[in-house]
């Protein structure tokens, strides 16, 4: 057997140490790493009998066996290593067989440095992933809000998995940060993800991460966020959404408390809690086999319902008033509502949730051209939804435009005589038409 130039240049400028030897167990080939690493000169091995120099060499076995050794570890002269030997095969016959080396104390010296990046990493996750929420962000004047507040709080203290179950916009991320920051995982990583945002492929690389060994580019996470969240909350987003491969791998996670990076071997430990969340009845999706019930029971040892808006009614006041005053600094404009828009924001059903709410109070503070919202500024489903509601007439609809419209416009005037003369005088009308119109 013979090696040519070109593949000699290729093993003379590799790190790993390389020895090779023919049918006949003689040495032909070490490369320079070789020599590094076990201490043993070129001259002293080369074409000899491996054996005769090596009495405890593995590689002359695998030659005869054709069964190789990965991750042996092995000592020379002191010099603790680990080596992977392999036969060489021609023609599906053995002709010789390889021996790859590597260093105990290169690869502790990298470990140390990927420990040290990974922890460094982990600081910058900490800060970047801080959870801005708190106990005190939620809002809860209702009656029913408040328990669901105090129980929210306590189920905080303990570090069983959580799954939160409510409409979209009730607020469920809010709740998982304030668990979060009340919990004793506080100073570490809340990291968040949404199980639709990825297919199955990304989202399975982004979560476990990819083993070094394997081929990847710079842009493609190395550590995946189970490892980055260790010690802290993972919130899982939408879990009903999960692939059902990534299902079983995530059981596994939660069951042993380690991970496998793709394309790797090696468990790696992890601990967080885990926090989801899911507008779909996640029993049903058992039952249509869309959900492994094994995992179902994991991820919802602590079941939190949350309220929509339409059933915690007490609470609109409070979160309208918050949106208005948000807005109000963010644009320096004081503004306000009228008592009747707020009657007409209680008594309306919020399909929306929270975020509807929030988004039409941010259309009232646009549109408005006064200091007080009033009920001519609000669009006219929030006050005809009803299904019930009885038709007026076309006479008495357009009356009623008349009056909102009227009232829009005296706000723009003071609250008195001159004031509704100006109104009138604007709308070309007479101050008694506008009297009339307004009764």
């Amino acid at each position: 057997m013979k090696i040519d130039n070109n593949l000699k240049n290729i093993f003379d400028s590799l790190y790993d140490g390389i020895l090779i030897i023919d049918k006949n167990g003689i040495v032909i080939y070490v490369n320079p790493s070789y020599t590094r690493i076990t201490k043993i000169n070129k001259e002293d091995i080369e074409n000899k009998r491996l054996l005769d120099i090596r009495k405890d060499s593995h590689l002359t076995k695998v030659m005869k066996t054709g069964v190789k050794e990965i991750g042996q570890y092995r000592t020379i002269n002191n010099i603790k290593y680990i080596v992977n030997m392999v036969p060489i095969m021609e023609n599906n016959i053995i002709i010789g067989g390889i021996s790859v080396l590597n260093d105990m104390q290169d690869i502790q010296r990298n470990l140390d440095r990927t420990l040290v990046i990974l922890d460094n990493l982990k600081e910058k996750v900490k800060l970047l992933n801080k959870s801005k929420y708190n106990f005190d962000s939620i809002i809860a004047v209702d009656k029913d809000s408040i328990e669901l507040k105090k129980y929210s709080k306590k189920i905080s203290l303990n570090d069983s998995n959580i799954l939160i179950n409510g409409e979209s916009g009730t607020g469920k991320k809010i709740y998982a940060q304030a668990i979060h920051n009340e919990s004793k995982r506080a100073n570490y990583p809340f990291i968040s993800i949404n199980c639709t945002t990825f297919s199955k492929e990304e989202l399975e690389r982004e979560l476990f991460g990819l083993d070094e060994n394997i081929f990847y580019d710079d842009k493609r996470r190395k550590i995946g966020l189970l490892q980055l969240v260790d010690g802290g909350t993972l919130f899982l987003d939408e879990i009903s959404e999960l692939d059902y491969s990534l299902q079983t791998k995530l059981l596994h996670v939660l069951q042993e408390k380690t991970l496998i990076q793709i394309g790797g071997l090696k468990e790696i430990p992890v601990d967080f809690r885990l926090i989801g969340t899911t507008n779909k009845d996640l029993l049903e999706l058992v039952k249509e086999g869309k959900f492994r019930k094994d995992l179902y029971y994991r991820i919802s040892v602590i079941p939190l319902n949350l309220l929509p808006l339409k059933n915690r009614k007490g609470d609109i006041p409070a979160l309208a008033n918050k949106f208005l005053k948000d807005f109000s600094m963010k644009y320096r404009r004081e503004i306000s509502f009228s008592e009747e828009v707020v009657k007409i924001l209680m008594n309306y059903e919020w399909p929306g949730n929270i975020r509807e709410l929030r988004n039409i109070i941010e259309f009232l503070f646009n549109i408005s051209d006064s200091t007080v919202i009033t009920i001519e500024d609000l669009p006219d489903y929030l006050y005809l939804n009803k299904k019930d509601e009885s038709y007026k007439s076309l006479n008495d609809y357009l009356r009623e435009c008349e009056k909102r419209y009227i009232r829009k416009v005296l706000n723009n005037f003071e609250n008195n005589l001159e004031g509704k003369k100006k109104a009138a005088k604007l709308l070309e009308i007479s101050l008694a038409t506008l009297y009339n119109k307004l009764s």
